[in-house]
C-alpha cells in the first residue's frame, strides 16, 4: 500500500539529498488508525536520470538548454507522535504532478451552536451536521491537489525562462510511496457488539475513501473492462458499527470510454462497482465458532460465500494535470478554465508589436527613419524562445517578428487546436465511491471475541 505524503521543503535534483516529507492522509489497519495525518516522514534522493529525448527536443524547442533530470525518492523512516521512530522501505518515486494546497479545506466545528434551542433545533443542526459532513467529504479529493501558489508559479516560469537554470522538486509535491515491506502494530481484542455489522450490505448514502488497483484512461479503457479498488479506510454505520475494514476489495466494470477530440474536447469515463470481497481476515471474524481452526480450502469456501453484489458509482475522483468534473451519474470528464484564452489574446498582441516595423515621421510627415521597436522584438523573441530568443531578436526586426509569429502560432494551437485532456487514473488513485444498493445482503453471525489483527 501506498503512503500519500507531501514534501514539506523544496528539493535540489542531486544524489542523496536528504528528503523531508509529512503524511497527507492517515493510514488505517482494518478498523483503526495507526499513522495520523501530518506524521514526519525522512528519505534522501536515491537516483538522478535524465528526462526522455523527446521532453529534452520540446525543452530546447522552448529555450531551455539545462540538461533536465528525473530524481526517484526512497522514504526509509517516519516518526510516531508518541516519539518513537519507525524504519520503513518505499519504492522509489519520482513524485506526482500535484501539489497540496497551502490551507486546508475549512471543517466545521464540532460545537457549533444549534439555532431554535431544543429537541427541534438539534434536530435540525444533526441535519446540517450530517448534510455539512457529506459535502466535506465529497469536497476532500479536490480540495487535496491544488495548482502551484503564485509566488512558486512565477519563479518557476521565470526559471523556464532562463537558457539554463537550478532544477528542483517543489514543496508540496505529492508522493505515493508504496512500501516494500509491511509495517506492523500489534493486534487489539474486538467485541461481538462491535462486529455485528461487519460485512453487511452499506447503507444506501454511504460514502467512503478508496484507491484504485486498475490503471484506467479515456484513452486506452474500453467498456466492459474490469475494475479494482480498495478501500483505504474502513466504513462504519451510522451508530459507528464496522460495516466494511479497510482493505475490502470491490470490483467493477467501465461502462463508458470516449476519447479526447481536437478543439480541446476532454475525455471521457464512467465505470461502477458491483460486487464487495471480503478480505481473509474479516472470513476469520465471521459466522464461525471460536477456537475452531479453519483449513486453507475452508477458507476459500467460506471468503467466496461472503463475497455479495452492490451497487457503488463514483461521488469524486482525484484530479492529476487536467481538472476533473464528475456528474452524478459517476462520469469522469476533464474540464478546461476558458482563462487560458487570455494567453493566446496576449499572444496575439505581442506578436502584432513585434511586427510593427513601420517608419517613424516627422511632424510635418517627413520618413525621419525607421522604427527599431526594441521593446516588440524583445518580446517577441521572449514569447517565441525564451530569455535567448530575446536577446536574438534584437539583431533584426524580421527576427524579432519571426519569433512573435512563431510564439503566436503555437499559443493558438495549444489553446484552441489542440486534443483535449484524457481522463487518466493511475494506479493507487484515490476516488469517493458512493454506496446505493440494489440487492440487501443478511448481516452475517459473529463468534465471541476474538483478536482483530493490525498490520500494513
Amino acid at each position: 500500500m501506498p503512503l500519500r505524503l507531501y514534501l514539506t521543503k523544496r528539493v535540489p535534483k542531486r544524489l542523496n539529498v536528504p528528503v523531508e516529507a509529512k503524511l497527507l492522509s492517515p493510514v488505517y489497519a482494518f478498523d483503526h488508525e495507526v499513522i495520523p495525518a501530518g506524521t514526519h516522514v525522512i528519505g534522501h534522493v536515491s537516483r538522478v536520470q535524465p528526462v526522455s529525448r523527446w521532453e529534452r527536443v520540446r525543452a530546447i524547442v522552448g529555450g531551455d538548454f539545462t540538461p533536465l533530470r528525473i530524481v526517484q525518492i526512497e522514504f526509509t523512516s517516519l516518526l510516531l507522535p508518541d516519539g518513537r521512530p519507525m524504519e520503513l522501505h518505499t519504492v522509489e518515486s519520482p513524485g506526482l504532478d500535484t501539489l497540496v494546497p497551502l490551507k486546508p479545506p475549512k471543517q466545521r466545528s464540532a460545537n457549533a451552536s444549534t439555532n431554535g434551542g431544543g429537541v427541534l433545533g438539534a434536530g435540525k443542526q444533526k441535519a446540517r451536521d450530517a448534510m455539512d459532513a457529506q459535502i466535506a467529504r465529497i469536497k476532500s479529493i479536490p480540495d487535496v491537489v491544488r495548482a502551484p501558489g503564485k509566488k512558486a508559479w512565477l519563479y518557476d516560469y521565470a526559471m523556464s525562462r532562463l537558457p539554463y537554470h537550478p532544477q528542483s522538486v517543489r514543496s508540496r509535491t505529492r508522493f505515493d510511496a508504496e512500501l516494500q515491506a509491511s509495517l506492523t502494530f500489534g493486534s487489539e481484542k474486538v467485541t461481538q457488539d462491535s462486529l455485528a455489522l461487519l460485512g453487511s450490505q452499506p447503507a444506501s448514502g454511504s460514502v467512503v475513501h478508496a484507491r484504485l488497483l486498475t490503471p484506467l484512461d479515456s484513452m486506452n479503457s474500453m467498456s466492459g473492462e474490469k475494475v479494482e479498488a480498495v478501500l483505504e479506510e474502513p466504513l462504519f454505520s451510522a451508530d459507528h458499527k464496522l460495516v466494511l475494514p479497510e482493505g475490502t476489495l470491490v470490483n467493477g466494470t467501465v461502462t463508458m470510454a470516449r476519447k479526447a477530440r481536437w478543439f480541446h474536447r476532454g475525455g471521457h469515463l464512467r465505470f461502477n462497482f458491483q460486487n464487495v470481497d471480503l478480505t481473509p481476515e474479516v472470513v476469520e471474524l465471521m459466522s464461525l465458532p471460536p477456537g475452531i481452526p479453519l483449513s486453507s480450502e475452508e477458507k476459500l469456501h467460506h471468503f467466496e460465500g461472503l463475497q455479495f453484489r452492490t451497487q457503488a458509482t463514483l461521488s469524486a475522483a482525484e484530479a492529476g494535470s487536467a481538472p476533473l468534473k464528475v456528474d452524478k451519474e459517476g462520469s469522469v470528464q476533464t474540464t478546461e478554465s476558458k482563462t487560458r484564452f487570455i494567453g493566446t489574446a496576449i499572444a496575439v498582441l505581442i506578436s502584432r508589436r513585434a511586427a510593427d516595423n513601420d517608419p517613424e515621421r516627422s511632424q510635418s510627415g517627413v520618413i525621419t527613419g525607421q522604427s527599431s521597436n526594441v521593446g516588440g522584438r524583445t518580446l517577441g523573441g521572449g514569447m517565441g524562445f525564451g530569455l535567448l530568443g530575446a536577446v536574438a531578436a534584437q539583431s533584426s526586426r524580421s527576427v524579432g517578428a519571426a519569433f512573435g509569429y512563431y510564439g503566436m502560432a503555437w499559443s493558438v494551437y495549444s489553446t484552441v487546436v489542440k486534443r483535449g485532456a484524457e481522463v487518466q487514473f493511475g494506479r493507487n488513485a484515490v476516488i469517493d465511491i458512493g454506496f446505493n444498493p440494489r440487492t440487501p445482503a443478511d448481516t452475517p453471525t459473529i463468534g465471541k471475541d476474538v483478536a482483530a489483527p493490525k498490520s500494513k
